[in-house]
């Protein structure tokens, strides 16, 4: 296997991580106003992820990186093409890490709600987009000779891609709600396993319909039992939340994500961009690679760092592998007015 397979293979992993791991963070903000019906249940879905949604963008932050280093060309393209809806994910990853850590600074109710609002649609249209963006490219796009991507913001807009978009928003908001159901105590617990259900209802029919428009389209021999396996894996997710098995209907929905993503990257490979236009054009694994001498470099600094940050984020979950409860959130009083016996913990816990 030559060093630009090897690096897709690692760019698709990366990619893969960034789904399942900030996909359970993007569902919990989405579900901060629905379940948090106090604030004392907000800071605990809140803390809930705390320790981990930084270290989760990590993913996306090396996954670009790769992109840039491997495959010049897919990054140039892509990233201009698509400079839009990717801006748009920049500003909300921004304002949800802000709001992360400002939420807490003011003492009034009016104060953490306008910061709540900013924790929901930061994660919502990350969690929309990201599926609209790999479904366009999946797609493909119309790429020229030159490797310039000509399309305007209408030629994004269409069905399979939009699909895409609900695919990934409705999947990572049951993905978090069976966080939820994991990490937290009652009465969030009960909130987010009911949250779980009603979430299932636009899931499961539009990952189902998306998949198998992906295989029928844009498929190969070899992923048909991906797509089988990951309808399985979703339907039994559903099934065990149910039953109130936590812990294996969340491993059920990171595994359908996982599934979904290589469904995409293998229906991707080799090309890395599809042109619409004319298929010579297809930035493809062979002519959007760097030279070999830069994936070999690559290679041996993704030897000797890429255990050392795996080890530390697995180090981190299993610290915080408790369940956050109420009793865990120190109640204060409302200092700026505005708040009351729910106004929930001191501002130094955030």
């Amino acid at each position: 296997m030559d060093l630009a397979t090897v690096w897709f293979l690692a760019i698709a992993v990366l990619w893969t991580g960034y789904f399942i791991l900030e996909g359970f963070d993007f569902g919990v903000g989405m579900l901060l106003p629905v379940l948090g019906r106090r604030d004392v249940d907000r800071r605990v879905m809140i803390n809930a992820i705390g320790p981990v949604w930084d270290g989760n963008e990590v993913w996306v932050i090396t996954a670009g990186g790769a992109m840039f280093a491997a495959f010049p060309a897919w990054y140039a393209t892509a990233f201009s093409g698509f400079y839009l809806p990717l801006l748009l994910i920049l500003l909300a990853l921004i304002v949800r890490g802000v709001a992360f850590e400002y939420r807490g600074k003011g003492d009034t109710d009016r104060w953490r709600a306008w910061w709540d609002r900013a924790i929901f649609w930061g994660s919502a249209v990350p969690a929309f987009l990201w599926g609209l963006v790999f479904a366009n490219i999946v797609r493909g796009m119309p790429v020229d000779a030159d490797e310039i991507l000509r399309a305007g913001l209408l030629s994004l807009l269409n069905p399979y891609a939009l699909l895409g978009g609900l695919t990934t928003l409705s999947l990572f908001v049951l993905h978090g709600a069976l966080f939820l159901t994991l990490k937290t105590g009652q009465p969030v617990r009960a909130r987010a396993r009911t949250a779980a259900l009603r979430a299932a209802v636009v899931a499961v029919p539009a990952g189902a319909v998306f998949l198998v428009w992906t295989q029928l389209a844009h498929g190969k021999a070899w992923t048909w039992p991906v797509v089988a396996a990951a309808a399985v894996a979703l339907v039994a997710g559903v099934l065990l939340a149910l039953r109130g098995s936590e812990g294996r209907s969340f491993a059920c929905t990171a595994a359908v994500i996982g599934l979904a993503s290589v469904t995409l990257f293998g229906s991707l490979f080799p090309a890395v961009l599809p042109s619409t236009l004319d298929p010579a054009y297809d930035l493809t694994v062979a002519n959007a690679s760097s030279a070999p001498y830069t994936l070999t470099v690559m290679r041996w600094v993704a030897v000797v760092f890429l255990p050392v940050v795996l080890a530390y984020q697995a180090w981190s979950y299993w610290v915080f592998r408790k369940r956050v409860t109420r009793e865990q959130i120190e109640p204060v009083p409302a200092y700026g007015g505005g708040g009351g016996p729910d106004s929930g913990p001191a501002p130094a816990a955030e």
